[in-house]
């Protein structure tokens, strides 16, 4: 306590306070609560809060954030007694401290407790989720992407799961099922954004045309279903995925590392990986295709973390946003994604 200030008159005795308080005794903690507020929560100057959060200490009026009137808990237990409570950022041991940096353990003879609270500080505005199945210009990954039946038999859509470049250009990068229909289009097909299942219009919303892909190979373990569609002009795509933001660059998986991803489908979810070398075979429209040394991810809390749709997404670490895996399948409790340096290689593109 600053030289200077008055301490609250302390008392030996600790009366035998519970919830049962009359309106005098409420009044005795509201009288003491108030003298302690302004004793020490003193107001910060506007643009000097970041300096005072980095010189916190165990001085009561940079540490105390809050006081209040609550239940005292003593080592962990409730015990049913009313206190005056100083909520403070650290909660320091009393060998920790000097005897002048004590916070009083009574107030006008009224019982006192510490709860340790952190920092306070305003909650940011949530964000709206964005609906990836709308037109959205210039399209960013994890939106609604597909390609065109050339029969006319069916409409789909996928996920444009990352922005790729190389010399030549900038490009949609999903899985070859999104964008070549399992290898079956020919190079040149026109990507939508949205899909045509999401209501694209193929005279209208025309982003990319499909520029190579990475063929599926039956007999063989295939180690990645991707390819990339070049942007009509660069203007009309963005790197910055989808409520996540433009990625820091590629990482390996690796066990237990927490992932997040945003989709057609699911929008944004967040998962485990649970294994980085799993072989799998996958159900396609033309065939079962084995996948070698797959990454598989399972949703945090007991929520999927994909669904059909959602193909095609980029997967990024939720820590340092570095990209992963690019997800391609999975069933209803688990999902599967290519390792992001295998998908780059085979294409030979870089993140853009």
């Amino acid at each position: 306590m600053s030289k200077g200030k008055k301490r609250a008159r302390v008392s030996a005795k600790v009366p035998a306070m519970t919830f049962a308080t009359s309106t005098q005794q409420m009044g005795d903690f509201e009288a003491a609560k108030g003298q302690m507020s302004e004793l020490l929560l003193q107001p910060v100057k506007q643009g000097a809060f970041r300096a005072m959060a980095a010189a916190t200490g165990p001085e009561p009026e940079q540490n105390v954030v809050g006081v209040g009137i609550g239940e005292k808990i003593s080592d962990g237990k409730h015990t049913g007694m009313l206190a005056v409570k100083f909520l403070v950022r650290i909660k320091y041991s009393e060998n920790e401290i000097s005897k002048k940096q004590m916070l009083p353990k009574l107030v006008n003879g009224l019982p006192t407790d510490v709860e340790q609270v952190g920092t306070f500080r305003k909650f940011a505005a949530a964000a709206p989720i964005p609906n990836p199945r709308t037109k959205i210009r210039p399209a960013p990954p994890g939106s609604s992407v597909g390609f065109k039946d050339p029969a006319n038999k069916f409409v789909m859509a996928g996920t444009f799961g990352l922005l790729a470049k190389d010399s030549h250009g900038v490009y949609v990068l999903s899985n070859n099922h999104v964008l070549a229909d399992e290898s079956r289009l020919p190079i040149g097909s026109p990507i939508f954004q949205p899909g045509l299942l999401d209501g694209g219009n193929p005279n209208t919303d025309q982003i990319a045309k499909l520029r190579r892909f990475v063929p599926l190979n039956a007999g063989v373990l295939n180690k990645v279903d991707c390819a990339i569609a070049e942007a009509l002009k660069k203007t009309l795509v963005t790197n910055a995925i989808l409520l996540i933001g433009p990625p820091r660059g590629v990482a390996p998986a690796q066990r237990d590392m927490v992932v997040h991803k945003f989709g057609r489908t699911t929008s944004y979810t967040v998962g485990r990986v649970t294994s980085i070398n799993t072989d799998v075979a996958v159900q396609y429209d033309t065939g079962v295709f084995k996948f070698g040394g797959q990454i598989i991810i399972q949703g945090l809390n007991n929520t999927a973390f994909s669904a059909a749709g959602d193909s095609g997404s980029g997967i990024l670490e939720r820590g340092s946003n570095r990209v992963v895996g690019l997800l391609f399948a999975g069933s209803s409790s688990h999902t599967i994604a290519n390792h992001i340096r295998d998908v780059l290689a085979a294409l030979n593109v870089t993140l853009a």
